[in-house]
């Protein structure tokens, strides 16, 4: 007979394994399927392995700034393998620490591959054979991975994927990063701090694409100030391979030219994991590698739900947290609110860090709003010149009838970590009189976003 359960989610990423818990917290007899390391790619080969080599590069760039804040710093360098080494630890302790969440909520943990196997039958392949589960209600969470072009396929020596960055042979002298999303650029900050000479091309005709363009163009203004090349609309063709090197040919205005690096990133985007996992004989609709589900993450398949990356954009770890939390309170009975995707913040890493939520200005006006837009630079904050980081901006977008916070966007020091104002004011729907009357503290870099709302509605103090 298979081991029989109130609800059994397939992954334990961030999407994964929330879901357990919180199933668990309401009642639920639950286990969770990891063919891998629990917590996922997010918590051991993406958001957080790449933060803590991030905040590596991050400390390096300061100390060779010490000048700049009277300080003495002399024979500044790095161990690349200690980079890594550290960044590994971080990704172990939180692995570990999902573990220890799942034992404490009596979450039941099976190693294996699974495999849907009829009406509420999951199959799973584990070291010691093939065993089955049963449940009420699935949860697919079996997230993504690296997609990969014809003629750019990773090949862990001088071609990396996402995998092989994090743990790289070699440190880049001459690095190619292709694709200029967050995972793209994140790396190409890393290494070009620690002094990689770094080309990175987009397909679009701008970097970070998903951002507004004003956006965009002050973090390409920075990268380029950095050292970095940007390619924009421009194309790798296809890759040559040789052993110390790689020369890639690339158009860029209908012309190809070449030229060779020693080291090649490939960040084109992610695939849902959705093959050999029974999917599409369960009945599940499948569109370009993701499953489709509705506003509850409800598949069209009696009692089994998707969440995550394998149910499509936006490919971001909060988001799959939230819809975790929002399948197990279905399954347990409840009527919990649909996500809005729009309130969801997209945050990228690189030096400056980029922060949005909600609709770019073009984006807006292409909806039909009549707008109102504010921006507010951190030349004019006190606190960004005080910690010497004075490269920044905000901008807000408002309806300009209502008053609604359409959308807000940022980059500039520590903006990751601001943007949550802005989504906490869209998810309670402020409006831009409420944003006004918000006393700020002084000095904080928040000031900035207070500034940028003043300024929509031509009331800007400092600037």
């Amino acid at each position: 007979m298979p081991k029989d359960f109130d609800m059994v989610v397939i992954g334990s990423g961030p999407g994964g394994y929330v879901c357990a818990i919180r199933g668990a917290q309401l009642g639920l007899n639950v286990a969770v399927i990891e063919r891998a390391e629990l917590g996922g790619i997010c918590l051991n080969w993406g958001c957080i392995p790449t933060k803590a080599m991030l905040r590596s590069s991050e400390i390096f760039h300061l100390m060779e700034r010490a000048k700049d804040f009277g300080l003495k710093a002399d024979g500044i360098g790095f161990d690349l393998d200690a980079i890594v080494k550290r960044s590994r630890g971080v990704a172990k302790q939180l692995s570990g620490g999902v573990s220890h969440l799942l034992r404490k909520n009596k979450v039941t943990v099976i190693q294996g591959a699974a495999k849907l196997a009829g009406a509420g039958r999951i199959s799973v392949a584990t070291d010691k054979g093939t065993e089955e589960v049963a449940a009420r209600a699935i949860v697919v969470a079996t997230g993504a991975r690296a997609r990969n072009l014809p003629g750019l396929e990773a090949d862990g020596d001088r071609v990396w994927s996402y995998r092989e960055a994090l743990v790289p042979k070699h440190m880049p002298k001459k690095l190619l990063v292709i694709g200029s999303g967050a995972i793209g650029i994140e790396f190409a900050s890393f290494y070009n701090t620690l002094g990689a000479e770094t080309t990175v091309v987009e397909v679009m005709d701008r970097v970070l694409p998903v951002e507004d363009e004003e956006i965009s163009a002050f973090a390409k203004k920075q990268f380029v100030k950095q050292g970095m090349t940007i390619l924009e609309g421009a194309t790798v063709k296809k890759l040559d391979r040789a052993k110390d090197k790689v020369t890639a040919h690339v158009e860029v205005g209908g012309k190809v030219q070449t030229q060779e690096f020693d080291t090649v990133i490939s960040a084109v985007g992610i695939v849902g994991n959705v093959e050999d996992c029974g999917f599409e004989e369960a009945g599940l609709k499948i569109d370009r590698t993701h499953i489709v589900v509705d506003e509850l993450c409800r598949t069209g398949v009696d009692g089994v739900y998707a969440i995550g990356d394998v149910a499509g954009a936006p490919w971001l770890a909060h988001k799959a947290s939230h819809e975790g939390v929002m399948v197990a309170e279905l399954v347990a009975g409840g009527e919990p609110h649909p996500i809005r995707p729009n309130s969801i913040p997209g945050c990228t890493y690189c030096q400056p860090q980029v922060a949005s939520v909600g609709l770019t200005e073009a984006r807006a006006k292409e909806a039909g709003h009549e707008v109102r837009v504010g921006r507010f630079p951190f030349i004019g904050n006190g606190k960004a010149i005080a910690l010497g980081e004075p490269e920044g901006l905000v901008k807000t977008v408002f309806d300009a009838k209502t008053g609604e916070l359409l959308g807000a966007h940022m980059v500039g020091a520590e903006v990751t970590e601001l943007i949550q104002g802005y989504v906490i004011g869209r998810t309670l729907e402020t409006t831009e009189a409420e944003l006004m009357e918000t006393v700020f503290a002084h000095p904080t870099l928040s000031e900035a976003m207070h500034e940028a709302v003043l300024d929509a509605y031509k009331r800007a103090i400092h600037f």
